[in-house]
């Protein structure tokens, strides 16, 4: 068993990260399958609910405080390991996207651009990717004048005139610039 892991929020201003572990059955039929960037949302959508009708999964995160605390990097890596450990079956080999892997005990590999190369690192993509955009769309409710259903927490133009306007939200990363330079609401 081959387990694809992949994260998304690395980046954003505000929200968690969120980390994927996939593992596609042998002979599984979802054709198409991509890096969720490449993707159209109602293609995203689709895919998910193949792989999740057929695949084993975890999904996992560390929280905005968490990434404060242990930098972005750390919490990528912790994310990951949260998403492995919550997998139902130990897998035989590791597949990650990118060039750095969690340490731990597994057999794995980094592949960079692997989301793109690998149907179970694509799908670790895609379930990740569909479950932090449901996370900030729901946290834009909260937070209307942020634009998080739009920009996902991502340092747009709108997101950045928001944090002058506002300031910061709980949800904001404080160790972030330009958030670590202003006061939480």
């Amino acid at each position: 068993m081959i387990a694809g892991v992949d994260e998304v929020g690395r980046g954003p201003l505000a929200g968690p990260v969120v980390a994927a572990a996939v593992i596609l059955p042998d002979h599984h039929s979802i054709a198409g399958l991509n890096d969720s960037k490449k993707l159209t949302a109602k293609k995203r959508a689709r895919f998910e609910l193949e792989i999740m009708e057929c695949a084993r999964f975890s999904v996992a995160q560390c929280s905005e405080a968490e990434i404060d605390e242990i930098n972005i990097l750390q919490a990528t890596m912790l994310a990951m390991t949260r998403a492995v450990e919550g997998l139902d079956a130990v897998p035989d080999h590791i597949l990650v996207d990118g060039n750095r892997l969690p340490k731990w005990g597994y057999s794995a590999e980094a592949v960079i651009g692997g989301d793109a190369l690998h149907p179970c690192i694509s799908a670790a993509s895609i379930i990740a990717k569909e479950f932090r955009d449901r996370l900030m769309i729901a946290a834009a409710e909260q937070y209307p004048q942020y634009g998080w259903e739009r920009n996902k927490g991502y340092g747009t133009a709108e997101h950045l005139a928001a944090l002058r306007q506002y300031g910061p939200t709980p949800l904001h990363r404080r160790s972030f610039a330009p958030v670590s330079q202003m006061e939480l609401i």
